[in-house]
């Protein structure tokens, strides 16, 4: 139990959910008010697509749920959904719960081992399984016993039932199944950067409470537009396109693949956008490749001109209508948020977690904060803990618990209740919030000091080559940096100049971060790697956290190899 935390708990506004603020109730209202208004739009590949009414889509999920209730299975049993983000996901979703059951998402890069895993730890009764890049998984990641249920959209799989089949054979389930604020809605697994996935619970009110929090910062009209392209299996995109769309009655578009992602924006033209800063980098480059940094500086500064640049530039990549954008996951380079500020984009910082529905703290709009996570949302509780620095928060959305284990449950939550996030932060004075590592993360040189990588990773990968990194080097005189090669990147150093000239661009950008660092926090060198960190390798997550355990396994051999070739930049093996 913390006692006297420093500095004082900001305490926001509190919210209130009505019952009819829950995400059923929501789907009901717009089912009836909005039967014939196109609520999702789903790609089918060659540039055709499907609107689905909010009537049809009605109807879809009511059949499925007659299908459910009929397998008589116990009211709350959890049902999983394994695949890519597609219009059927949210239906099997909608379905699940009119059945009375309990939805388990997961990622669909997920490996067999990690898959069998949930599954069986979930004691899921049935698993849809909708759009996958690799069906290997299913092969020896589905226990004995769990019926499969293929969503439009499916690869071929023998031996399942098919969503179509199901919903002509059965009438659509009558009323409306009303669940409560207080029954568990969902279980959402954890990425696993440390071990195997934890499931974390959350209610139906949870759910209602951040959305309800979230729309305080931020307003939502009834004709938002939203592209869902990030894992929904993954709470932010939960919360904030199915769940939003639920409540506001927008339409949803989805992407079709990374081929035809730049088509998918511009057919969607989202009102709201939310990225990880890998992707906001990426659309600056493809912006530099046809424009250079200095001409393209020049051109937006000529007051016609660049007025019908700005424009341009943002209708070419399908935010021309944004009115709302939105980075997390990771910290925005302060640079990048300016350069997309010039641009007319006014992009704000959210920052949340699995635990907490994904709502805690985001900079506000308008305002200029960056390297900061902004105030808490409305209703949050914030603290710092006086003796370790993590932050820690409370509020409605926190979990119920991690299901099946009251002893991790335990360590994560205090005995009054606040969640521990994991997250070290600090509280500047105009109350914005500065996250500085993670508390579990930072480890100590053979000098004695202590190193928190987080804050050097996020300068590592500003780099344009960079896809990952690492830092690390517990007991070294220095620590050293880690950095995996974007695809695109290790296809261009197959030649001899072009990896020198990587290399000489590599030390350049050491020697800009070590120049922002503590003496004791300075890398040694950069150690590049080729082979791609991929989930079904075990090295990063399905959200492409970098596993931390699994990086030292597989690298920590080669350290003292890298040291020794006393290079700013040195070339790994594998």
């Amino acid at each position: 139990m913390i006692r006297n935390p420093t500095p004082e708990t900001i305490v926001t506004n509190p919210i209130k959910v009505k019952k009819e603020d829950l995400a059923l109730q929501c789907f009901y209202r717009w089912e009836s008010k909005r039967a014939n208004d196109v609520f999702m739009t789903q790609p089918l590949g060659g540039g055709e697509v499907r609107d689905i009414t909010w009537a049809e889509a009605g109807a879809e999920a009511r059949s499925m749920a007659t299908w459910l209730t009929a397998q008589d299975w116990p009211a709350g049993s959890k049902i999983a959904i394994l695949g890519k983000n597609s219009a059927h996901w949210i239906l099997a979703d909608l379905a699940i719960w009119m059945a009375g059951h309990v939805s388990v998402p997961i990622y669909p890069t997920f490996n067999g081992d990690a898959l069998r895993y949930i599954l069986e730890h979930s004691e899921s009764k049935a698993c849809f399984v909708g759009k996958l890049d690799d069906v290997a998984a299913l092969k020896n990641g589905v226990p004995a016993g769990v019926p499969l249920i293929a969503l439009p959209l499916a690869p071929k799989i023998q031996g399942v039932d098919f969503w179509d089949k199901i919903v002509a054979a059965n009438k659509p389930m009558k009323g409306n199944t009303q669940r409560a604020g207080d029954e568990m809605a969902t279980i959402i697994y954890t990425s696993g950067t440390t071990g195997n996935p934890k499931g974390v619970m959350q209610n139906f009110l949870g759910l209602a409470w951040a959305l309800s929090s979230g729309a305080k910062r931020v307003t939502f009209g009834d004709n938002e537009r939203m592209l869902s392209y990030l894992p929904l299996a993954h709470v932010a995109e939960r919360i904030l396109v199915e769940q939003g769309m639920l409540r506001y009655g927008g339409r949803i578009f989805f992407a079709d693949s990374l081929e035809t992602f730049v088509q998918d924006m511009n057919r969607a033209r989202p009102t709201i956008f939310f990225s990880v800063p890998r992707l906001w980098v990426k659309f600056q480059q493809g912006v530099y490749s046809k424009l250079p940094p200095a001409k393209l500086k020049f051109l937006l500064m000529l007051p016609l001109i660049g007025g019908l640049l700005r424009h341009k530039l943002l209708k070419g990549l399908g935010l021309d209508q944004c009115r709302l954008a939105a980075g997390g996951a990771a910290p925005m380079p302060s640079d990048l948020l300016a350069w997309y500020r010039d641009l007319g984009l006014d992009l704000i910082e959210v920052y949340g977690m699995t635990e907490n529905c994904a709502i805690s703290h985001a900079t506000l709009p308008g305002t200029f904060r960056p390297g900061t996570v902004g105030f808490p949302y409305d209703g949050v509780e914030s603290r710092i803990d006086p003796g370790t620095g993590e932050i820690q928060m409370r509020c409605p959305s926190v979990m119920m618990g991690y299901f099946k284990d009251p002893e991790q449950t335990a360590a994560t939550m205090t005995a009054d209740g606040w969640l521990r996030t994991g997250d070290k932060g600090l509280v500047e004075k105009d109350g914005c919030l500065r996250i500085t590592g993670r508390v579990k993360d930072i480890f100590k040189t053979s000098k004695g000091k202590y190193v928190a990588p987080a804050p050097i990773e996020d300068m590592l990968v500003t780099h344009p080559d960079i896809e990952a990194c690492a830092v690390t080097g517990a007991n070294f005189a220095q620590p050293l940096g880690i950095v995996m090669l974007a695809p695109d990147s290790v296809k261009r150093v197959a030649d001899a100049g072009e990896r020198a000239a990587l290399t000489r661009s590599l030390e350049e950008h050491l020697k800009s971060v070590n120049a922002r660092l503590e003496a004791h926090e300075q890398l040694d060198c950069l150690a590049v790697i080729t082979t791609n960190w991929t989930p079904e390798n075990g090295l990063v997550t399905p959200t492409f956290k970098v596993k931390r355990p699994k990086i030292e396994d597989a690298y920590a051999n080669q350290y003292e190899g890298w040291l020794k070739q006393r290079k700013p930049v040195v070339w790994a093996s594998a």
